[in-house]
């Protein structure tokens, strides 16, 4: 496991062939989300809902956080900041010395 921990950017498809690898990979691609998410937040919150297209409204107030997740996940899985990869390898790396 230790070859796979020196490698650098996101994991190839041998790699994730692995179900510890791919578990492991998937919850560095959340945490990139969740990043994201915090980061893309305040976009929205300057955004006026009454002026959209859809009016505003306590319906818009309840989907606008799910949008903005949703997004944030879409950006994770297509490279996003670049930050699941070494939250990838660091993981990895802290299983191995368990």
């Amino acid at each position: 496991m230790s070859q796979i921990s020196s490698q650098a950017g996101p994991p190839g498809a041998a790699e994730l062939a692995q179900p510890q690898a791919a578990r492991t990979w998937k919850a560095a691609q959340d945490f990139e989300a969740v990043t994201l998410t915090e980061l893309l937040k305040p976009m929205f919150e300057t955004v006026d809902p009454a002026s959209g297209t859809t009016g505003g409204g306590m319906a818009e107030s309840t989907w606008r956080p799910l949008l903005t997740q949703e997004i944030a996940r879409h950006l994770a899985r297509h490279g996003g900041l670049g930050l699941a990869a070494p939250v990838y390898r660091q993981m990895l790396q802290m299983q191995e010395r368990r």
